[in-house]
């Protein structure tokens, strides 16, 4: 049986490799851990010219992305609205992510948010790519995340004939309970 440990990495596409190390590490402290180049693609021995880059996402975790410069140049997926498709970092602390939107929006990016969630709460904003970034922290309580878990195969059932949004977790926008 199948055992995973953890993400080892998420990759996405860049633009501009320099360009793209260097904002995570002005924006989110990221540390730059490696880069790999080769002018094959070691799976399929494809002649296609790369950057891979590895930065920590602490704990473990690894963003990766590929600049590749022979391609057409990247951009989203059009069928898919931009709030959809992101990238999502936990911080410590509701103070935590009020020191961050702050600090980001110092350095010059406009940010979206704080969005209250329920269970978290979350700011957004773009990195060079236009992949959308989200900085989350937990708000919600240990008997909250269960009884999401709880009614999470309900839900799904229920979209999966429906195709319309259950309300079985309506709870967690009624501002007694997502406060306590």
């Amino acid at each position: 049986m199948i055992k995973l440990q953890q993400i080892h990495h998420v990759a996405y596409r860049c633009n501009d490799a320099k360009e793209t190390v260097e904002f995570y590490q002005k924006m989110l402290n990221m540390d730059f851990l490696v880069a790999i180049a080769e002018d094959r693609v070691p799976s399929t021995k494809e002649p296609d010219p790369y950057m891979h880059l590895f930065l920590d996402a602490g704990n473990g975790n690894i963003l990766a992305f590929f600049e590749l410069p022979t391609k057409e140049k990247m951009d989203r997926d059009r069928n898919t609205p931009e709030w959809v498709q992101h990238i999502a970092f936990q911080v410590e602390s509701e103070e935590a992510l009020l020191a961050a939107k702050a600090e980001l929006q110092e350095k010059g990016l406009d940010v979206l948010g704080p969005t209250n969630h329920g269970i978290i709460k979350s700011i957004y904003f773009f990195d060079p790519n236009g992949h959308r970034l989200e900085l989350t922290c937990l708000t919600g309580s240990e008997a909250q995340l269960a009884k999401l878990k709880e009614v999470a195969p309900a839900m799904l059932e229920e979209w999966s004939q429906t195709k319309r949004a259950p309300k079985h977790a309506a709870w967690l926008h009624e501002e007694e309970f997502a406060e306590h």
